[in-house]
């Protein structure tokens, strides 16, 4: 779909109709269509002469976009399609394919670092409630995307650390998995307490998925029935430098372990 997204974007951007397109690839309106759609495939051939018709010369952006067309892979996300609403597989595949991932956290600890106990209480607590069933398939869902490889940034609000989902102990869990995971040489974790000033910038958690290249990155945001994604140029730049002023007003990464050890002693 980002792919389709992408291409049509490009097309726009040049200024041509989907028949103008076809009639310069030699293929008719409703393939241009259906491809921009999500609904069919591209060619390397096909999309590199879509690029160069579309006057498009930034090499490095049509390598990757080559690469989505041509390195699609079945992840083990799709195990769970028809049995998980189409955002939880969209959210692995993204996770599979991020170069780098920043997190703004506000309620809650994000599902990536989640211990088992607080990502059930999480789903569990879900209005309507979910079928024993499903939610077990959640939680084993969100076990699963939890495979960390890329540079990972959070910035947790104390809020968030604060709030238990369950019980003493399952917040006493999950702070010592913050911390532990907290010491991996990729992940880095920031704090911002109660009493730190500038905390309206961080007023909304947020997701922001690095992509191959910076057009092609992603931010994810919660909303009521599911995730939403955003890709648009403009967006992805505000969004960048939302981060790296909440980033600005948060503790430094030491401070934050000692702040969480302190929240977790005091369980």
């Amino acid at each position: 779909m980002r792919l389709a997204t992408e291409l049509r974007r490009l097309r726009e951007a040049a200024g041509l109709t989907s028949r103008q397109a076809a009639a310069l690839l030699g293929v008719s309106p409703t393939q241009i269509t259906h491809i921009e759609s999500g609904l069919a495939g591209v060619s390397e051939e096909r999309l590199r002469r879509l690029a160069s018709h579309y006057a498009c010369t930034d090499q490095e952006f049509v390598d990757a976009l080559i690469a989505m067309a041509t390195g699609r892979t079945r992840g083990w996300w799709e195990e769970y399609r028809g049995l998980l609403p189409t955002s939880f597989l969209d959210l692995a595949e993204l996770d599979h394919h991020a170069t780098f991932l920043r997190e703004v956290a506000v309620l809650y600890v994000p599902g990536l670092l989640q211990t088992e106990g607080y990502a059930r209480a999480v789903f569990s607590s879900r209005v309507p409630e979910l079928a024993p069933e499903e939610l077990e398939l959640r939680v084993h869902h969100r076990m699963r995307r939890q495979q960390l490889v890329v540079p990972y940034e959070l910035v947790i609000h104390e809020c968030a650390l604060r709030i238990r989902v369950s019980d003493r102990a399952a917040s006493r869990a999950q702070l010592a998995k913050l911390l532990e995971l907290s010491e991996e040489d990729h992940i880095t974790v920031r704090v911002i307490p109660f009493d730190l000033d500038g905390f309206a910038r961080a007023a909304s958690a947020m997701t922001y998925v690095g992509g191959p290249v910076p057009k092609l990155d992603t931010v994810v945001r919660d909303v009521p029935h599911g995730s939403a994604f955003i890709d648009s140029e403009a967006q992805l730049g505000a969004f960048r430098t939302r981060f790296r002023k909440v980033e600005a007003v948060s503790l430094d990464p030491g401070r934050s372990r000692d702040f969480i050890d302190k929240l977790a002693r005091e369980l």
